[in-house]
Formats: C-alpha cells, structure tokens, sequence
C-alpha cells in the first residue's frame, strides 16, 4: 500500500494534542508537531516506520492498537508508559481510533498524562489499601487469641495420646499454628510510630545491599547514585525495612522465572535523583528525593498490577503478600508514597520523599 499523501492530515496539524497516523500496514504515515514535541523525535525520521519496532517496547499502546484494530473500536488508556529508543519512558494518555479513510488505518491521539490525577490516583490507592490493613489488622487480632487456645489444646492433647504415632498429628496442629501466629504477627505490623531524625539515604541504601548480598550472592547490584542529595528526616530504620522489603521482593520475582532476564543474569539497579515539584500527603514540595529499585525479572502479572500493595496479594507461589504491604506503610509514616511501573524485563519501584522546604 502506498503512503497516502502528508497533505491529507494536515488539519491535525494545528491540534494541540499528539497525532499520528498509521496505515493498514502499521507504518507511520503522519505524525503532527504537538507529536513531536511530546516525543521529542523529528517526525522525518519516524514517517515510514513499522510501529511495532518503533513502539516495541511500549507493549500496552501495541496492545491497544492491536486491540483497536481487530474490534474496530475506539481503545482509550489514560495513562500508559511510551518509550522509544533511548529515551527514557514517558506516561501519557492516549486514544486509538480507526480511520474510515484510508481503509484500514489508524489514528493515535496522545497527551502528557496530568500529574495531578496521578497524584489523585495515588491517594485514593492509599486510602484504599489502608483501610483493607485496618481490616486485616482487626481480623488478625480475633484470629490470635483463637489460635493460640487451638495450639495450647493440641500440646496438652499430644501428652495424652497413647502411642508415639499419633503425635505427629498434634505436631501438624502445632506447627500450623506457629505458621499463622507468624502471620498474624506480621500483620499487626508495623505499629511502632516513628523516630525521626536525618537520615543520609545512600547510608540506607547500602545497609540494604549488604544485606542481599549476604542473602544471595549471586545477584548483582548496581549503585546509581546523586550524592548531592542532602539528609532527610526520617526513620532511618523504617526506610531501611522498607527499601529491603522491595529489594527482596524483586530477588524472588527473578529466582522465580530463572534469575534473571532470562539469560541467568539477575541485576537490581539502587538509584537515587532530585525530584522536583511533587506533591505527598496533599503538601506540595519544590524538592523531593526519588529513589528507585529497579530489576531486569520478568515484571509483575498484568492481573495483580494495581493490587500489588495490597495485603496478602503476591504474584509468587508461596509468597505471604505483605512485604510490599509493609514498605508502603513504613514509606507513608515518613511522608512519603511509593510506585511502581513493570514490564517484562524492566521493573521500577519509586519512593518519593520529601526535602525539607
């Protein structure tokens, strides 16, 4: 199919938001200035190229085209993360719409995604994720006493029974009640409030890799550091537990699929920039701290992505759900919040924490 000519979209031209065109062969056949300025790329270079190599790793808007095309639909995603070449990823809402002429084509329409309703959605997730700990906290604190009564009965049962045999079945009891005593002590956690004072992040960082490289010699782990970056005020052993539940999550994410991406080479990345104009807690801050854990597993399933945070939710056989649980809550106490974004290969992890105004 030949490209129709440039001219036939110019009246895109003049839209404030991103446009470009695709034709029935997935090329890129028009792409506007606001396009350009939002992607930072010359529309020259992209004009004629297959958008599945172009967008090959930005799979939710190929999904999104794909799924635009087959049904014929209109596919709206508000907010999806675009990355093209060595660019870094950009978040952005776009639309996807077919195109009665040319036959078969596609138009993308994409916008910067507002900060504002992702700083909106944030909270809402916390508010959210807060009352199900809450809950959690009040169930495990009915289940306890319960469960301590049904371990205490099976060890003075264990006493009673007449042949060696028959306690092996009072040790299963007791040893699953330890196993839940376990775990409603990790709910009932962490109510210590905590102890501020200034806290050197980097100090926090390396704590936390010694402590993976003790426990899995075999990862690597890469330091990006701002050194820059001033002290903040915050537990620093909160921020340490915190920062550790998140690194051990993103080990047992790549043991999980083979170590790694896939080559048997399991990298976590701490990374440490200046965040500027954030809002947390409702406050605005002029300066903020990022910090990210960033692993190269094989990314968080697709049907767990927005629960992640939430208690008892793993997207790891045998996994308790509740060390990404407790990072959010120890990061929230420091007056900080805690993201994700996670794509097969490539996972980061972002707390954001406030500099002192």
């Amino acid at each position: 199919m030949s490209l129709p000519p440039l001219t036939n979209f110019s009246g895109l031209d003049c839209l404030s938001t991103g446009a470009m065109v695709l034709d029935a062969d997935g090329r890129i056949v028009y792409i506007n200035p606001a396009a350009e300025a939002l992607l930072g790329v010359s529309g020259a270079l992209l004009v004629g190229e297959d958008a599945m190599q172009a967008f090959e790793r930005s799979p939710e808007l190929l999904n999104a085209i794909q799924t635009a095309r087959s049904e014929q639909e209109v596919v709206i995603e508000y907010e999806l993360d675009l990355v093209m070449g060595g660019h870094p990823a950009l978040r952005v809402g776009c639309s996807v719409s077919p195109l009665e002429k040319p036959a078969h084509a596609m138009l993308i329409e994409m916008r910067a995604a507002d900060p504002q309703l992702r700083i909106a959605r944030l909270e809402r997730a916390r508010l959210q994720q807060e009352a199900n700990r809450e809950l959690l906290r009040n169930l495990a604190h009915e289940i306890k006493n319960p469960l301590g009564g049904i371990r205490g009965a099976a060890q003075l049962l264990e006493h009673e029974l007449p042949r060696e045999s028959l306690r092996e079945y009072t040790q299963v009891i007791i040893k699953e009640s330890d196993r839940l005593q376990s775990l409603m002590e990790r709910l009932l956690t962490p109510h210590r409030m905590p102890r501020f004072g200034a806290v050197n992040i980097h100090e926090v960082l390396e704590r936390v890799r010694s402590l993976i490289l003790a426990e899995t010699p075999s990862v690597a782990l890469r330091r990006d550091y701002d050194i820059s970056l001033p002290d903040i005020h915050a537990d620093s052993e909160q921020l340490i537990q915190a920062t550790l539940n998140v690194a051990r999550n993103a080990v047992q994410a790549m043991h999980g699929n083979g170590h790694g991406n896939g080559h048997g080479h399991g990298e976590i990345i701490f990374k440490t920039r200046v965040a500027r104009q954030i809002t947390l807690e409702s406050r605005r801050y002029q300066l903020g701290m990022r910090v990210e854990i960033i692993d190269n597993g094989p990314g968080i399933p697709g049907e767990i992505r927005e629960q992640i945070f939430y208690p008892l939710v793993s997207g790891r056989e045998g996994g308790s759900g509740l060390g990404l649980a407790v990072a959010q809550t120890l990061v929230a106490q420091n007056h900080g919040t805690i993201d994700c974004d996670s794509q097969p290969g490539h996972t980061v992890f972002s707390i954001f924490l406030p500099l002192q105004n």
